[in-house]
């Protein structure tokens, strides 16, 4: 009989290979310098969501005396113990990373990351010049040993704490302050500028080499930055919530002064300073972190768009226009005559933005509708369905306001398109709604019809340059129905009806992909081929993960391209041998889903916004959505054709979870799977483009 830890990996110590790997891209010589720092930089900043997030639940439930086991068989308190052993290790390979390899690179190539004690004197009275201009005037010391309640240090913020000596006669030898070096300050400071070379100061730094300035008749002891995580994983009470809105405004503040689970401190700090921080903050052994190296690896990112050191990052890969899609033709035009399928961002996110402003200005639309669940802060869409209501089209938007560390940007949206006067609807109540739908309802000769645009990313021009996903432009029908019945059922309080084609969490997404993985197990089990391909962020749902595992015993050849957790064991004798499990981490996000299903040869094909996992399936409003257009699946197929080609940036996730490297090929036989589809991206908008000059144009007399 197989245990719990037999069938499945355990979700967080996924997540920490996962992130293991982006560490290991910024410890790659073959990945470009600056992008090595910049992938350095993700690995922090992944690992601070992962400890707000992850470990703040796990903390929760450890102080509530929970004893609830997860997918693995581990108690919070087990997991705890997993996780901060791993990610102590992790953080001394970060930080071991960039002091030994990252930082004599960049110097070596003209960059100079300095601590006052290696500046020059030009160097150093142009510090002292930084700091007396520009950054003491800003700074606030506070005391944090004084008389009522420690004060509010705030989630995330980057500390100085200084120790001083106390007068003679006082009970104490030492007490503490801290100084806040965030908010609007940059974090590195240019000091000087050579023919080749670029000198650079953190403002810890800065402020550490002059902090007896702000402290007067004192006699500073000791200084040292510092930082504290607070947990973020708060809940909403949407029963009892007369407007979410200011619920969720409540959470946020809620975070603010939430339970520390993590406290970072400079590694010479002394150690009566340490204790009082961690005394005051309630931080357990475990949550303690004396790092060697800039806290906070996320403030280098500064340095990646230095000027003058191309070289040192990724060549330049423009998004594509779409080949199928002409500029000069209205877009409902060219939908209606075929389905369309974006690739981003390897295509541009032109088509999707253009869709709602058509429809903003054209007189036929009568009502556009779309989930918004992450937009950037300037926003096109925004703007579009702004001038949408304003020219008196019937707008509906689902504003997702419980999106997480989004939620003040959403709530700001939401108010402003209110203020235009769209019908704006918070999301549903107990469940985040994740879907990415915009529908357009026109007017045309044949009666009313319906341009809708299904993604597996979110309508975000920014994160469409930086994330692999794909959305489907479609006139369909059958498709147009269910959209409209998914806005009734969501908007109206309707009960959600049968679907012709959509499939939609929490109410029959999980069954429809059981089914189809079902069906896969009985076609081999008589006799016939069987396979499935799939695509996604992460597998942790066990009903799928048993479900694959059934199929595999019956002889379903599996190839899944699961980029981050990944509860299934891979590769295990009498369990799961038919599957393969790879992992891709390039220079764009690995975003999209996207299933496919033999079927006896008819081929089944979907896109999706959710991943195999229990939130996506049971506590999300999802959708599955079927791509039938023959072009646009052939698309998806080129794309997952790529993925399970990769022998670059592929890894195998092995039976116990870790990841191995495939091995290095030759030049010839070298595939990256994300630079094959930029360059086929570029090839058929470069034929298309050629097509249109050599295509005959004829002048046409005017009609009467």
């Amino acid at each position: 009989m197989s245990t719990r830890k037999d069938r499945f990996v355990n979700r967080e110590m996924s997540w920490l290979e996962f992130n293991q790997r982006v560490l290991d891209e910024a410890a790659s010589e073959d990945v470009p310098l600056l992008e090595r720092l910049f992938f350095l930089t993700i690995s922090g900043s992944n690992l601070d969501e992962f400890f707000m997030v992850r470990v703040g639940g796990l903390e929760l439930l450890r102080e509530a005396g929970s004893r609830r086991r997860d997918l693995a068989g581990f108690t919070p308190l087990q997991q705890l113990a997993l996780i901060g052993k791993r990610a102590r290790q992790m953080v001394g390979e970060q930080y071991a990373l960039y002091r030994d390899h990252l930082l004599p690179s960049l110097a070596g190539v003209g960059l100079r990351i300095l601590s006052p004690e290696q500046c020059t004197t030009a160097e150093f009275t142009r510090l002292h010049e930084i700091f007396s201009a520009e950054i003491q005037p800003v700074l606030t010391a506070m005391c944090l040993d004084g008389e009522g309640p420690f004060p509010l240090l705030q989630n995330m913020a980057l500390y100085v704490a200084v120790q001083l000596e106390t007068d003679d006669d006082s009970e104490t030898p030492f007490v503490y302050a801290a100084v806040p070096v965030g908010g609007g300050l940059k974090r590195v400071w240019p000091l000087g500028r050579g023919e080749d070379v670029r000198a650079f100061a953190l403002i810890e730094d800065l402020v550490m080499s002059q902090v007896d300035v702000l402290f007067p008749g004192r006699r500073v002891v000791a200084a040292a930055p510092f930082r504290v995580t607070r947990n973020a994983d708060m809940s909403v009470e949407e029963e009892f919530a007369e407007d979410l809105s200011l619920e969720m405004e409540r959470v946020l503040r809620q975070r603010r002064t939430s339970g520390c689970v993590r406290l970072e401190i400079g590694h010479k700090a002394p150690r009566e300073l340490v204790s009082f921080l961690a005394t005051a903050l309630g931080v357990r052994r475990e949550g303690l972190l004396r790092i060697e190296g800039p806290i906070d690896l996320t403030g280098l990112r500064a340095l990646h768009g230095v000027e003058g050191f191309d070289a040192l990052r990724y060549p330049s890969w423009a998004p594509q226009p779409s080949a199928v899609i002409d500029p000069k033709v209205s877009l409902f035009e060219q939908i209606a005559k075929q389905d369309i399928l974006v690739s981003l961002p390897f295509e541009r996110f032109d088509p999707i933005v253009r869709l709602v402003r058509e429809a903003a200005d054209d007189p036929d639309v009568l009502a556009i509708k779309q989930i918004l669940y992450r937009t950037s802060p300037d926003s096109p869409i925004i703007q579009a369905l702004r001038r949408a209501a304003e020219n008196g089209k019937y707008v509906t938007t689902i504003v997702e306001l419980k999106a997480r560390f989004d939620e003040a940007n959403n709530i700001a949206w939401a108010r402003e398109l209110e203020s235009v006067g769209v019908q704006v609807v918070y999301g549903v109540k107990r469940f985040k709604t994740h879907g990415k739908i915009c529908v357009v309802v026109r007017r045309e000769r044949e009666g009313i019809v319906r341009y809708s645009h299904f993604g597996t990313g979110n309508y975000n021009e920014k994160t469409a340059g930086l994330y692999t996903d794909v959305g489907l432009l479609t006139r369909d029908a059958e498709l147009g129905a269910d959209a409209s019945a998914f806005f009734n059922a969501i908007c109206g309080r309707s009960e959600p009806r049968p679907y012709t084609w959509l499939a939609q969490s929490p109410f029959g997404l999980r069954d429809r992909l059981l089914e189809l993985i079902s069906d896969e197990t009985a076609r081999c089990k008589q006799g016939h081929p069987a396979s499935i391909r799939a695509k996604m962020n992460s597998l942790a749902d066990p009903e799928l993960i048993d479900a694959l595992y059934t199929a595999s015993r019956a002889g379903v050849k599996i190839l899944l391209n699961v980029r981050g957790i990944c509860c299934l064991r891979p590769g295990v004798k009498g369990l799961s041998e038919t599957i393969t499990v790879v992992s891709i981490l390039d220079r764009y996000l690995e975003h999209s889903r996207i299933f496919e299903f033999r079927h006896g040869g008819a081929l089944l094909t979907f896109i999706s916004s959710a991943d195999w996992m229990p939130r996506n399936l049971d506590r999300r409003v999802e959708l599955l959505v079927p791509v039938r257009d023959k072009a646009c699946k052939r698309g998806l197929q080129t794309i997952l054709d790529a993925a399970f080609s990769d022998n670059t940036q592929a890894r195998l996730i092995l039976p116990d979870g870790r990841y191995e490297r495939l091995h290095s090929p030759t030049p010839d036989v070298a595939v990256r799977s994300q630079e094959r589809l930029y360059r086929q991206a570029c090839t058929a908008w470069k034929q298309a483009r050629q097509d249109r000059l050599t295509a005959f144009e004829p002048h046409l007399p005017p009609t009467t």
